[in-house]
């Protein structure tokens, strides 16, 4: 079934536009704005496409845009969705596998996500090297469809070390400060508790979420080549929480935009 949906999404987005794709963006919370900037566009809403969810949270526009970016041909997709909302892994990472279907060979996905780390604060940007899934789903489980990927693919390397490289070189040239480290997906949609923070930090994890990590899972088994950056947009340092806000989530990726959005159109440039 899902082989035959992602051909009839396909056939829909194709029937729009012949637009070549290489390369696709997942455009999290306050990020989504990079999509206006793409040129000679094609803009599909989400509620559009067949079997397509459609995107319920405050910061997601809601549009699936295929055209031109400093060069490289890119689908993007301007918001994403959520375990939270409550659809279902599957659901969740539907679109990935229709960017494969129309050619995309490299994944730049991004989200806005909270900080283990007092060194690394809020305006930092993240390049993802690892993950850990604490969502208690995944999106691989049941019947696998051979035609999209191996039944059991080996999750070591989901984050290309190459575009890493290529990202940290692109960020020296801009001089723009880049850490790395692990990013771990959690549920949601509450922010955690602080006992649930200090367990998570414990197990190894730099930052925290509540996205991004279905989405690579398919791409990876999809065999994509998979480039993570996370905004950081507040700390969820355990021994200093005082609450967050989705709204501040919002202002600060707001405030972090312009170097985020600098990156990613170098790392473009040195990609196509």
């Amino acid at each position: 079934m899902q082989v035959k949906n992602i051909e009839e999404a396909r056939s829909y987005i194709r029937a729009k536009t012949n637009k070549p794709a290489e390369i696709g963006l997942i455009l999290g919370s306050g990020l989504g704005s990079l999509a206006d900037e793409i040129e000679n566009a094609v803009r599909l809403d989400y509620a559009d496409i067949p079997h397509f969810p459609v995107s319920t949270v405050h910061g997601h526009k809601g549009q699936l845009v295929i055209g031109e970016l400093e060069g490289a041909n890119v689908v993007a997709m301007q918001g994403r969705f959520h375990f939270y909302e409550g659809y279902s892994m599957e659901s969740l990472v539907f679109p990935v596998r229709v960017m494969k279907s129309l050619g995309v060979n490299t994944l730049i996905v991004t989200n806005a996500c909270g900080s283990l780390k007092a060194s690394m604060p809020p305006g930092s940007l993240m390049l993802i090297e690892d993950h850990i899934n604490f969502t208690g789903d995944n999106p691989l489980i049941g019947p696998n469809e051979d035609t999209i990927g191996p039944r059991f693919p080996d999750m070591s390397e989901a984050y290309d070390r190459r575009l890493m490289d290529v990202a940290e070189e692109v960020a020296t040239g801009m001089e723009l400060s880049l850490f790395r480290g692990v990013y771990t997906a959690v549920s949601g949609p509450y922010y955690c508790s602080k006992a649930e923070l200090h367990m998570i930090r414990g197990f190894g994890s730099d930052a925290i979420g509540m996205s991004t990590v279905p989405e690579v899972i398919a791409a990876s088994h999809a065999g994509l080549r998979v480039l993570g950056i996370s905004c950081i947009t507040d700390l969820a340092v355990p021994e200093t929480l005082g609450g967050i806000h989705h709204e501040e989530v919002i202002r600060v990726a707001g405030l972090t935009r312009p170097r985020f959005e600098k990156l990613v159109k170098g790392i473009l440039q040195r990609l196509h």
